[in-house]
């Protein structure tokens, strides 16, 4: 997918190195039991407080039934992000299906804090 092709209202979207870090990162965290799947999972996350940080895929058909959600992540100060691909989402999350939004979630004594922290300011400087 080049850039003409990615819808330019999904802002801010992972460069290739920042998606297979996050990518690897969503998958880790699915073996952790930190990740909820699609975008209703999401937002209960995020009403409940337990939200680390969301992914969305920026090829959702069509991407305004997500659109609303970063909004709601910019009240809450949870920082989120978009990647190419929903098919490459879904596979990272353990799903055959496609998936358009996820969400790593608070983990008491988790391993993956470090690289939680790391995502996190790496979306930041993203926002900047």
């Amino acid at each position: 997918m080049t850039e003409a092709d990615v819808n330019p209202k999904a802002y801010p979207l992972a460069d290739a190195h920042l998606t297979k870090k996050l990518l690897d990162l969503v998958q880790q965290s699915c073996n952790y039991k930190q990740l909820r799947k699609g975008a209703n999972e999401a937002t209960k996350t995020l009403n409940r407080g337990i939200s680390e940080f969301i992914v969305m895929a920026a090829d959702a058909e069509p991407l305004e039934i997500i659109l609303h959600l970063p909004l709601l992540w910019e009240d809450k100060n949870v920082p989120y992000v978009f990647v190419r691909s929903k098919q490459a989402l879904g596979r990272a999350c353990g799903v055959s299906r496609p998936v358009i939004a996820c969400s790593v979630t608070i983990k008491g004594g988790s391993q993956l804090k470090q690289q939680i922290q790391s995502i996190q300011q790496s979306i930041e400087r993203l926002l900047v």
